[in-house]
């Protein structure tokens, strides 16, 4: 006998507690042994997401409460990851809106609403860390409830059940005057309020794959949510393709999850979230189903990106000396990698069979992109990232981007002075009483491209920006970009204190010394608005006599750190990021490139 079934995904703006919350949920389910170490957001396994702190993939964790399985479904909070979020909400039949009770709904909880309302579920609202100082549950819940019917939510969405909680401290309260004790009243409101999954397990087997995983001893694993059928371990099944083609297949093992663990079982029916093993060629969105009868679901549709920029093969004069994979057949076959998991992705071939056009939802999903392939030992160099046009009848037409801001009162100012020539327009603003300030603007997603990192400097790092696709609009005209030019290094060398210290009053560096550089390399920013050539290798004339004032104790300005989103945001047109497992370098596209292009 089977248990009966609840599938809930998890969705939030980035930062309001998903990942804390699911840990105690697990926790109380008591899914960890007792005295077992356990690691704080534990569903983040990923390396780059413990680091940062934020949910780059959707991951799927099951408990068991009353003798009911409880599907769980973290989704990611940021915009760049929509893709995750979108192909998620397909195998869940109810979801959980967790809002932050001092924030309230932010630009990410309006697009996750949106997509759960399109797919016709009907939310659970959580407002989350009600411990805080400055919480305002209540204010909270009724900007919920205008997010709902400004989405044109329907008369039964909008009398959603919500909850009050706190995933850190570990309770869940259906009343602010309850006794703050455990999350037993969110397992409740699970079964009370998130349908069991519909599905005959008697028909033909249907089963749609929204996530994919690799395992050195099995192979690809798929997962994904059984919507009709039962399927067995050892069985004979078929592969819907996307472009119809049927594959037939043995499924060499068949597991559900406990816990964290994926465990072995013989059979699952229709509603349970399985993972299986034997498809080789599987992708996202495609059906597995009966061989007899195959009948394929709906393709699981994904938001278009709205960002390119071009990797290509490092041809620098220092290319192959630190990474482990640089030829241009490794940099295809790695991308084309990438795509079978990442959906909101897209790759195309240029007329060079070294460059590669990337695109992806934003800078931060090219980003994390890039820096795992450094990670792995893959040497490269990325351009500039481009907003993507499109034709909207007959007009050219480029992305907008819903943009809001929340920062401290001084800098507002200076905030909605470089939004405007970066073409943002505002919509709102609000004061709040702690001191801070919240922005909302309309803005084309090309004004976005290099400026968090102005925003963190403007903020001194205590801004908080987000922002979501909004449309497609007519293209705004010229942007002020960057208004400085930078300092090239002139010849191959090391970098010396002495020719740095000389050019200090040009600019600022990017550099310190006993850097290794090369000619056309970027070393620094200049003072003015052109570029220009230095000799960061010069070194002291030594002679035999001894200066009358002796050497002085000189030290340099400390550089600016170049981190991998840095350099991203900064590079210009005609500029490169060279990217290495060791070193993150800018560079300048060579005059002879740029001849052979004009040609």
């Amino acid at each position: 006998m089977t248990l009966p079934i609840r599938n809930v995904a998890i969705i939030a703006h980035v930062d309001h507690g998903k990942t804390t919350l699911v840990d105690a949920l697990l926790k109380q389910a008591g899914t960890f042994r007792e005295g077992e170490e356990v690691p704080d957001c534990v569903m983040d396994s990923n390396e780059l997401e413990r680091e940062r702190g934020i949910t780059i993939l959707a991951k799927n964790t099951a408990v068991r409460y009353k003798d009911t399985l409880i599907n769980i479904v973290d989704t990611p909070g940021h915009a760049d990851f929509g893709g995750e979020v979108e192909r998620v909400l397909g195998m869940v039949d109810g979801c959980l809106l967790i809002v932050d009770a001092n924030e309230g709904p932010m630009p990410q909880t309006r697009f996750v609403l949106k997509k759960a309302l399109e797919k016709g579920l009907r939310p659970i609202v959580l407002v989350n860390k009600i411990d805080r100082p400055q919480a305002e549950p209540h204010k909270a819940l009724d900007k919920v409830l205008d997010l709902f019917l400004e989405l044109g939510a329907d008369d039964d969405q909008c009398e959603f059940p919500y909850l009050f909680a706190s995933g850190l401290s570990g309770f869940a309260i259906a009343d602010l005057d309850d006794e703050r004790v455990d999350m037993q009243p969110l397992f409740d409101a699970f079964l009370r309020h998130v349908p069991p999954p519909v599905g005959d397990p008697a028909r033909p087997l249907q089963l749609q794959v929204t996530t994919l995983d690799y395992s050195d001893y099995l192979g690809r694993i798929v997962i994904g949510r059984i919507h009709n059928g039962t399927i067995r371990a050892g069985q004979q099944a078929a592969l819907i393709r996307e472009d119809s083609a049927i594959f037939k297949s043995k499924v060499s093992k068949l597991m559900g999850f406990e816990g964290l663990r994926r465990v072995d079982i013989e059979s699952a029916s229709a509603g349970q979230i399985v993972a299986v093993a034997g498809f080789a060629d599987a992708n996202i969105g495609e059906t597995i189903t009966c061989p007899n009868e195959p009948q394929a679901l709906p393709l699981i549709k994904v938001d278009e990106p709205t960002l390119q920029m071009t990797f290509s093969v490092n041809d620098s004069p220092f290319a192959g000396q630190e990474g482990q994979f640089v030829t241009s057949r490794q940099l295809r076959d790695r991308l084309y990698r990438e795509l079978e998991t990442n959906v909101a992705l897209r790759i195309e071939e240029t007329d060079s069979p070294d460059k590669f056009l990337v695109s992806g939802r934003g800078e931060l999903h090219l980003g994390i992109l890039i820096e795992t392939m450094r990670r792995e030992g893959y040497e490269f160099q990325v351009s500039q990232p481009q907003v993507i046009y499109r034709e909207v009848g007959g007009q050219p037409c480029e992305p907008y981007e819903t943009l809001v801001l929340d920062v401290p009162e001084e800098s507002v100012g200076s905030c909605i002075e470089r939004l405007g020539q970066r073409k943002g327009e505002m919509q709102d603003m609000q004061v709040s009483s702690n001191g801070r300030t919240q922005l909302e603007f309309v803005i084309p997603a090309r004004g976005l491209v290099g400026f968090r990192g102005e925003f963190m400097r403007m903020t001194r790092g205590d801004g908080i920006m987000n922002h979501s696709f909004l449309d497609y609009r007519a293209i705004s005209g010229e942007i002020e970009a960057r208004r400085n030019g930078v300092l090239i290094s002139f010849e191959e060398g090391t970098a010396t204190f002495y020719a740095m210290k000389n050019a200090e009053d040009r600019g600022a560096f990017f550099i310190t010394p006993g850097t290794k550089v090369y000619k056309g390399m970027i070393v620094g920013e200049h003072n003015r608005p052109q570029d220009l050539e230095l000799n960061v290798c010069k070194t002291k004339q030594l002679t035999n006599h001894r200066a009358a004032s002796g050497e002085e104790l000189v030290q340099l300005q400390a550089p600016i750190d170049m981190s991998l989103e840095r350099a991203l945001e900064y590079i210009g047109p005609d500029e490169l990021v060279e990217v290495t497992p060791e070193s993150v370098r800018l560079r300048k596209l060579t005059k002879v490139k740029k001849l052979a292009a004009k040609k």
